[in-house]
């Protein structure tokens, strides 16, 4: 089944942008699968598939897109062909696109058909948004050999026949299962292809590499060095705002457009895409929608980690601590507003003295846009949502500036507000607070949360970068900063 009409309506209305379509809104015949990406959602649907159906060449690359935790997402795709609509909401109205460019959606636990898939000689490109968590390296940038999945998948993988496609294990995480698809191909002889990590990682696609080798070579020697000689890791810096789809968003699709859309994507206006790495077997015109391909990633990947991500991941904290529910209405607190700025002030110098000739960044134009794009209330971007998996995301959006801004002798006061906020919120205990912490070290962090005072906050801080913990100065400056925001925070 596909996109369902309602009765006497036209297959499209004409203010709807599409692929071209018949009655049934599909093209008449689905791009070959090209490209495989692991983690079905709402931000890939709104992002490398938009930009993979504006390619000029689009007709040449489907996308078969595999969920992650839970088939729910494949499933429902699954009923309307592949198909749903981008809601593109600015403050002046909404405007509605049909994309096609997903041609299957597939369960994540289907790791047999991942596996052929990926194994097939038509395939050029493997996309990855798995979060930041699922790499699973330990803050020396290593595979974390002791985690209780990477553990049991190098079990199911081991119970197999060595790497050979059919091997009997099938692993249940992303990373996993991305290690046991690329068996698959070397044994089938396909050839080299590229890995494109979409997640919000400092130099994500060698975070990439460093996971897919580091589980791979304690799995099977031969297929690590297989990896290494025959898969590109591309980085990317990814941007594009898109909010959880509400019951509100899928009537306003009807309303608007005159059929029935299970799973439309809500997504502000910007968008941008910055890649650098090679591609062995082709890869799309993503330029033809805007993307860019660049030799160096890291002043891009750096001034979106810190000035935007970083930004989010301070509302989350401080917002939800200061009683606010999105990232508007946090912005419109003057309390968060303030911290923000006096963030993006330290984060802009690092970014200056990192690379002082890059005016291409233009951050005080960045600054402006991302202002505009958090006060757009229309986006209804949940501090929730953002803050799940703090100690993953903070290694990268907030440490670096902080021990920037301490390295040139300055306090980093900025930053470690962001921190402290960050050791506030992990205890919970605010009006409206989840009942459980949504993080990968959520066992750790209870068990740090049990001390008190400085050896507390110390705890905390050692799970986020080695040694910082052991910073009397840092500590100090951070138990000083906790439960200084106004609202329910309790200090260290």
């Amino acid at each position: 089944m596909s996109l369902e009409l309602q009765q006497g309506e036209p297959a499209v209305p004409a203010t709807v942008s599409h692929p071209r379509l018949n009655r049934s809104i599909r093209s008449a015949a689905k791009a070959p699968v090209r490209i495989v990406h692991l983690g079905l959602g709402a931000f890939h649907r709104s992002h490398q598939a938009w930009y993979t159906q504006r390619a000029g060449d689009a007709a040449g690359w489907g996308i078969a897109s595999f969920t992650g935790r839970r088939p729910d997402a494949a499933l429902a795709l699954a009923e309307q062909d592949g198909l749903y609509t981008v809601v593109e909401r600015a403050d002046a109205g909404d405007s509605f696109e049909v994309v096609g460019s997903i041609v299957e959606a597939v369960d994540g636990a289907d790791v047999d058909r991942l596996a052929e898939l990926v194994a097939a000689p038509a395939t050029a490109v493997i996309t990855l948004t798995i979060t930041e968590a699922a790499y699973r390296l330990d803050a020396h940038g290593q595979l974390d050999r002791a985690a209780p999945d990477v553990v049991a998948d190098l079990a199911l993988l081991e119970a197999g026949d060595g790497g050979a496609a059919g091997a009997a294990g099938r692993p249940t995480t992303p990373l996993g299962r991305l290690v046991f698809a690329l068996a698959a191909r070397k044994a089938a002889g396909s050839g080299p292809l590229a890995v494109v990590c979409c997640d919000n990682l400092a130099n994500n696609g060698s975070v990439a590499r460093s996971a897919v080798l580091g589980l791979a070579a304690a799995w099977n020697a031969g297929l690590a060095a297989w990896v290494y000689a025959n898969v590109s890791f591309v980085s990317t810096s990814v941007d594009r705002i898109t909010p959880r789809t509400t019951e509100a968003d899928v009537a306003a699709v009807q309303a608007a457009c005159g059929y029935s859309d299970s799973s439309p994507v809500v997504a502000e206006p910007f968008r941008n895409w910055v890649l650098s790495g090679d591609f062995p077997a082709g890869r799309p015109r993503w330029e033809d929608a805007g993307a860019m391909f660049v030799a160096e990633i890291e002043p891009y990947e750096n001034r979106k980690l810190w000035l935007l991500n970083g930004a989010h991941s301070l509302l989350a904290y401080a917002g939800q601590l200061c009683g606010h529910a999105t990232v508007a209405e946090a912005l419109a607190d003057p309390a968060c507003l303030r911290a923000v700025e006096e963030f993006w002030d330290e984060a802009a110098a690092s970014l200056a003295t990192a690379d002082p000739k890059r005016a291409d960044l233009r951050i005080p134009e960045y600054r402006a846009q991302l202002l505009a794009r958090f006060r757009n209330a229309r986006i209804a971007h949940h501090l929730a949502q953002i803050a799940v998996d703090g100690s993953t995301k903070l290694r990268m959006r907030a440490v670096p500036v902080l021990q920037a801004e301490r390295a040139k002798g300055r306090s980093g006061e900025a930053a470690a507000r962001l921190i402290s906020a960050w050791l506030d919120y992990t205890r919970l205990d605010f009006p409206g607070a989840a009942p459980e912490l949504a993080d990968p070290l959520a066992a750790e962090i209870g068990v740090a949360n049990s001390l008190s005072g400085t050896r507390r906050i110390a705890t905390l801080l050692g799970l986020l970068s080695p040694g910082l913990g052991e910073d009397a100065a840092v500590v100090s400056l951070i138990e000083d900063l906790c439960g200084t925001l106004p609202g329910p925070a309790v200090s260290g």
